[in-house]
């Protein structure tokens, strides 16, 4: 029985987060892409879009939005994305999906 149990092994880790070993934030500060607490109005738009400035020159973006998207994550920019644009594109995945 317990060679049958090796069928269902998930697949490697590393194959599955290789595309971030080429992404265009990989040296710079995460700060960048996740608000600190209280953080509002041109601090906030300014930080976000450096952020997303990295994120267009980025040779993995679509795997990393791709991700975010898969995984739920509800904090940060990941893909060129927010936190609220995620909501919006899952929302309209969804309106799809259920037509």
């Amino acid at each position: 029985m317990p060679a049958l149990k090796l069928l269902y092994l998930p697949p490697p880790v590393t194959e599955e987060w290789d595309w971030q070993m080429d992404a265009a934030c990989r040296d710079a500060d995460g700060s960048l892409f996740f608000h600190p607490d209280n953080e509002r109005g041109d601090a906030r738009e300014n930080r976000m879009a450096s952020a997303k400035k990295v994120c267009a020159r980025c040779p993995v973006r679509e795997k990393c939005l791709q991700y975010a998207l898969d995984s739920g994550e509800r904090y940060g920019i990941w893909g060129g994305l927010t936190e609220d644009e995620r909501t919006r594109v899952r929302k309209a995945r969804r309106r799809r999906t259920s037509r």
